[in-house]
């Protein structure tokens, strides 16, 4: 695939590639409409990812056609609310492929979501592009042909992390994982490379996704030799967490996961968000970022834009994340045109795509394409995101 530059600029330039057939009366005929689905956790417990993720592809549907569409083709993106439901999700999909006829799928917001539709998708021959995390969506790759995603993997993440607590000096660490899917795969992923970093687990909880108090966990970390606590789950119980230490007294460094990397976090748990240091995409922080970076006129662009419609300060990674998932797939069918199985070729050729998340470089080995330089390490400090800088 030809390199791919994922910005607003792209689209301007679509205007002028409006392509119409000739009827026989001489008059003109509209091209085919492409029809592309999308399963967001639009409300729900999920909806702090989902709802961005719906704006976002909103706003891309509608520039996009305003820019003349996709080769004169205009885009339909077809959403549905999975309600942060895994069951209602794969209806959802099912309904997508089998009656609306899309070329492709993007999402669902959650780890625990997209693993429950990797069958179906499977099975259906239609290209995913997950917008969560987990690296299991993507992995094994031979059992994962027409599964992508754009959030960067977890296992990025906890590398990240503990490469940050080992040059503070740090190696005894307690874990509070969410139990849900996007925790459970986290938290895997901590345990099986605690060796690798010197890191000893010296207290291993979980909580409910929906949880309201976490005292009693973090009552037993406080026993113990911890010397930092790691949250690994989506809001509100990171919120939660970094409330209730705050409450015991508890002055321990808190580091979470990327699935805190939107302003719900900072909003709900209110000065207990002071001082958590998390890896996240360069999103949050693109206005810090140096104008060489690669991926800055994105990340200015998608910002903006995005700003201008829903308020300021309400950019996340979350929508950044179906960003990238969209415009992944408007540059596969520019390319193929509306065939699902060359669209998943394309997908898998993706080289050099400055998106949100990183710079994208798929492979028929990696369907994520991102590498340890795609995040950064964000502390919140005075309820602002601050880029971490070595």
């Amino acid at each position: 695939m030809r390199k791919v530059a994922a910005c607003f600029l792209a689209m301007v330039m679509l205007a002028g590639m409006i392509a119409f057939s000739a009827c026989d009366g001489g008059e003109t005929e509209e091209a085919e409409t492409y029809k592309i689905g999308a399963v967001f956790a639009v409300t729900g417990f999920n909806s702090p990812l989902g709802e961005p993720e719906k704006q976002t592809a909103e706003m891309l549907e509608q520039q996009i056609n305003d820019a003349g569409g996709i080769d004169g083709h205009q885009l339909d993106i077809i959403i549905y609310d999975t309600e942060s439901d895994e069951t209602k999700c794969l209806t959802s999909v099912k309904k997508l492929i089998e009656q609306d006829g899309v070329l492709a799928v993007i999402g669902p917001s959650s780890s625990g979501e997209s693993l429950a539709i990797l069958d179906t998708i499977t099975q259906a021959e239609v290209p995913l592009v997950s917008c969560a995390a987990s690296s299991k969506i993507v992995e094994p790759v031979d059992e994962r042909y027409w599964v992508f995603k754009t959030p960067q993997s977890d296992t990025l993440a906890v590398g990240e992390i503990y490469a940050y607590l080992t040059d503070q000096g740090i190696s005894k660490i307690a874990l509070i994982t969410d139990s849900g899917g996007y925790g459970s795969t986290g938290r895997e992923q901590l345990v099986a490379l605690a060796d690798d970093w010197d890191m000893t687990i010296v207290a291993d909880e979980k909580f409910g996704t929906q949880d309201t108090d976490m005292t009693s966990q973090l009552t037993s970390i406080r026993g113990t030799e911890a010397e930092a606590v790691i949250c690994w789950g989506t809001n509100p119980g990171p919120s939660v967490i970094a409330q209730n230490m705050q409450a015991l007294g508890m002055d321990l460094p808190l580091l979470n996961s990327h699935g805190i990397a939107n302003k719900q976090f900072i909003d709900l748990a209110g000065d207990a968000a002071n001082g958590v240091i998390f890896p996240a995409g360069k999103l949050l922080v693109a206005d810090q970022l140096p104008d060489t970076d690669p991926q800055k006129e994105v990340l200015v662009s998608y910002k903006e834009g995005f700003e201008a419609l829903y308020g300021e300060g309400t950019t996340n990674t979350f929508g950044g994340h179906a960003y990238d998932a969209i415009m992944m797939l408007v540059s596969a069918l520019e390319e193929v045109g509306p065939d699902s199985a060359a669209i998943r070729d394309a997908l898998e050729n993706i080289t050099e795509f400055p998106g949100t998340g990183g710079v994208f470089n798929m492979s028929a080995t990696d369907h994520n394409g991102l590498s340890a330089g795609a995040f950064v390490l964000i502390e919140v400090v005075d309820g602002e995101w601050v880029w971490l800088q070595d």
